[in-house]
């Protein structure tokens, strides 16, 4: 590609975030704003919901720390299930692609409770499964209206592509 637009390379999103090379592990401006934003939505809920428990703010921003990671992989392995359900050229195929979705998609939930629970032992504390569920939607509605607000027009002008 030979765009002279930054947003437009292949190792950009639609944002025009940077991404490294698969497996380069590149910290980028966005992924740092994601992580200040769920903060902010953890220490929220943590107020406002009883269920959900941090006992520090540090236990909070490592909390969302591991929520990031976690919730990236779990978008790259939907990805990954929705790209070979597309794929597959049979009925069966195509039910089973979209049941290892929804199993990815439950499943995830448990993850992060599950991790949650082994990394920090008690002192935070994301509520049941409805309650994670809820918690993750409103992270990742409030980390796309941040990341919304913070766009540029030449990010607009290449997600438009």
């Amino acid at each position: 590609m030979t765009s002279s637009d930054p947003a437009s390379t292949p190792d950009r999103d639609a944002a025009g975030a940077g991404r490294g090379p698969a497996g380069a592990g590149w910290v980028t401006p966005a992924d740092v704003v994601d992580v200040f934003v769920y903060v902010v939505v953890l220490n929220l809920a943590a107020q406002y919901l009883p269920a959900v428990i941090s006992e520090t703010f540090t236990l909070s921003l490592l909390t969302a720390v591991v929520l990031k990671l976690v919730l990236e992989a779990v978008v790259w392995v939907k990805n990954r299930v929705k790209g070979r359900m597309k794929a597959a050229t049979t009925m069966v195929g195509k039910i089973a692609g979209g049941l290892a979705l929804w199993a990815v998609l439950v499943g995830s939930k448990f993850v992060v409770l599950e991790i949650v629970a082994l990394l920090f032992a008690g002192q935070v504390k994301l509520g049941g499964f409805f309650a994670v569920t809820g918690l993750i939607l409103v992270l990742l509605v409030a980390r796309a209206g941040v990341r919304r607000l913070l766009a540029t027009p030449d990010d607009d002008a290449a997600a438009a592509r």
